[in-house]
């Protein structure tokens, strides 16, 4: 059912945690499913220079948190913007179709970061 990839995101996230503070939070949760994904950000230049999250949810929803972390840390903020939930699912090697809002919620909650940011920082 999930790929190789799905299960190493899942058993050994490089993302996970808690970050004692952040520049800027990001939180989403479906209410169907009750995942949350609660993402933390460091920024330095307009640069996402560290990167963490708490998920509570299932396997895909862990895996694609740790994916969207992969993919956002070096980035400027606009190019973070651009990530896609395809590009969490290329990054995980495929989701099934019935996790695919898995990925969604990863860049809702990136989104929802930047914005934190960007408010906290009036840009």
């Amino acid at each position: 059912m999930y790929s190789k990839k799905v299960i190493k995101h899942f058993q050994n996230p490089k993302f996970a945690g808690e970050m004692k503070n952040p520049d800027a939070v990001g939180e989403v949760g479906n209410v169907k499913c009750g995942d949350i994904m609660r993402i933390y950000l460091k920024i330095k230049n307009n640069k996402i220079k560290d990167i963490k999250f708490l998920t509570y949810g299932c396997v895909a929803a862990i895996a694609a948190s740790d994916a969207m972390c992969k993919l956002a840390k070096g980035k400027t903020l606009e190019q973070a913007l651009k990530i896609t939930a395809k590009d969490i699912t290329k990054e995980l090697g495929n989701l099934p179709t019935i996790k695919f809002h898995c990925s969604i919620l990863g860049t809702e909650a990136l989104e929802n970061a930047i914005k934190d940011y960007k408010k906290r920082n009036k840009k």
